[in-house]
C-alpha cells in the first residue's frame, strides 16, 4: 500500500485518536461482562491501570496503522508488546492460566474493531478500505496475544526453576537438623505449607521419580550428597508429608518393589530424626521381605539389636559360653531349643510345635541345657541377656 493509498488519513487517525478513552473504556466493560474472572480485577484502580494499558495498546495499533503503507502487522511498536509480555508474566505470578487474557484479547478486538471501524468511515475512511483494517486490527491483537503467551511461559519457567531450588534447599535444612527458625523462613521462601509430619524415605535415585508421582504432591526430594551417607549409594531421600496412622499403609504400598527404607514419622521440623533412622537402616543391612519397603517401625528390634554389631557379638558368646564344649551340631540344637524356650516362655507343647519335635525331645534337651547353665536360667538378668543374644540369627 503506497502512501496515496493509505486509508488513515490526518483526519481519520485524529478522529480515531480522539475516540481513544471512550473505546478503552468500552472494551474494559465489555471484557467484565465477558470474562467473569476479570471482574474483581478491573474494579478501582487496577481498572483505571488497565483503562490505560488499553488506550496504550489502541495508540500504539493506530501509531503502527498510519505510518507509510499502513505498517508493517508482525512488528507492533515496542511499548505495546512490552506490555502484553508484562500481562502474561502478571497472569502466571497470580497462578491463572492465559485462557482468561487470551479470552479478553478477543472481546477487546472485537469491540474495538466495532468502534473505531465507525469513527475512521465517519471521518472519511473509504467503506472499500476497512477489510485492509479489519486485517490490521486482528493481526495486531494476534502479535499482543503472542507476545502474552511468551510472557505466561518465560513467568513459568523461571518461577519454577526457582521454587524447585528452594524446596532443595529447604530439604537439604531439614536433612541437616538446622534451627526451626531458619526451616520456617525456608519453608515460606518455597511457598511450602508445612505439613504435621514428615517421614524419610530412602530408595535408590532411579525409583525416585516414579515413586513421587504417587505420593503427597508436598513431597521433598534431596539428592545426592546425603548427610551421613557413603558418596557412592546413588540414594535419594523422599520427606513425605502425613504418612502416620492409616496413611502410612498408603506410603508403603506405593513404596512397594522400590527397594525402599521408610523411617518413622516426626515432627516436620525433626524430619531429620526419621532420615536418621532409614539412613541406619539401610547401613546395617535391613532387607525387604519380598517385593515390601523396609518399615523401620516394624523392625525397631532388630535396630536396637544391631546397633552396635561387636557389642553383640561379644555378648552372644558371654552369654553362650556354656554350649563352647559342643559340637556344632549339638551346639546348634540346644540354641535352637533355647531360643524357642525363650520365646514360649517355657511352655513344652508351643516350643515342640514350634520345632517340629516331640515334647519329650524338648524336655531331654532343656535337661542339657539345665546341666550346662545350671541356675543361672533362673537368673532374671541371665534371661534378658540370652533373650538379646539369641533375638538376631547368629551370623
Amino acid at each position: 500500500m503506497t502512501p496515496e493509498q493509505n486509508p488513515f488519513t490526518p483526519a481519520v487517525a485524529a478522529a480515531m485518536r480522539a475516540e481513544l478513552p471512550a473505546v478503552a473504556e468500552r472494551t474494559v466493560a465489555a471484557i467484565v461482562v465477558t470474562v467473569p474472572s476479570y471482574a474483581e480485577a478491573f474494579r478501582g484502580d487496577m481498572g483505571r491501570a488497565i483503562e490505560n494499558a488499553v488506550q496504550l495498546a489502541l495508540g500504539g495499533f493506530l501509531q503502527l496503522a498510519t505510518t507509510t503503507g499502513g505498517g508493517d502487522a508482525s512488528r507492533p511498536i515496542g511499548p505495546a508488546l512490552e506490555g502484553a509480555y508484562a500481562l502474561g508474566r502478571g497472569e502466571a505470578k497470580n497462578g491463572r492460566s492465559m485462557d482468561a487474557l487470551l479470552a479478553a484479547y478477543r472481546v477487546g478486538a472485537r469491540v474495538a474493531w466495532r468502534h473505531m471501524s465507525e469513527t475512521a468511515v465517519a471521518a472519511g475512511m473509504p467503506a472499500a478500505s476497512l477489510a485492509r483494517f479489519a486485517e490490521l486490527v486482528f493481526a495486531y491483537i494476534d502479535a499482543l496475544s503472542a507476545s502474552s503467551v511468551a510472557g505466561h511461559a518465560d513467568h513459568l519457567a523461571t518461577s519454577g526453576r526457582e521454587r524447585r531450588r528452594h524446596l532443595e534447599r529447604l530439604a537439604e535444612l531439614l536433612l541437616t537438623g538446622s534451627p526451626a527458625f531458619d526451616l520456617a523462613a525456608a519453608a515460606e521462601r518455597a511457598d511450602w505449607t508445612p505439613p504435621r509430619t514428615l517421614t524419610a524415605v530412602l530408595l535408590p535415585e532411579a525409583r525416585a521419580l516414579g515413586a513421587l508421582a504417587q505420593l503427597d504432591a508436598r513431597t521433598l526430594q534431596a539428592g545426592a550428597d546425603l548427610p551421613g551417607a557413603e558418596p557412592s549409594t546413588e540414594r535419594a531421600v523422599l520427606l513425605v508429608p502425613d504418612a502416620e496412622g492409616f496413611a502410612r499403609a498408603g506410603l508403603l504400598k506405593a513404596l512397594t518393589g522400590r527397594e525402599a527404607v521408610v523411617g518413622p514419622p516426626r515432627p516436620w521440623q525433626d524430619a531429620r530424626s526419621s532420615y536418621s533412622r532409614a539412613l541406619r537402616a539401610l547401613q546395617l543391612g535391613l532387607r525387604p521381605e519380598d517385593d515390601a519397603p523396609v518399615d523401620t517401625e516394624q523392625r525397631l528390634a532388630e535396630l536396637v539389636l544391631r546397633a552396635d554389631g561387636e557389642a553383640l557379638a561379644d555378648l552372644r558368646a558371654q552369654v553362650l559360653a556354656p554350649l563352647d564344649g559342643l559340637g556344632p551340631g549339638p551346639r546348634e540344637k540346644l540354641v535352637e531349643t533355647l531360643r524357642s524356650w525363650l520365646l514360649h516362655h517355657g511352655r513344652r507343647e508351643k516350643i515342640a510345635a514350634d520345632l517340629f519335635v516331640h515334647p519329650q525331645t524338648v524336655r531331654y534337651r532343656m535337661g542339657q541345657l539345665r546341666e550346662l547353665f545350671g541356675q543361672r536360667l533362673d537368673d532374671p538378668r541371665t534371661m534378658l541377656e540370652l533373650t538379646i543374644a539369641l533375638g538376631t540369627a547368629e551370623p
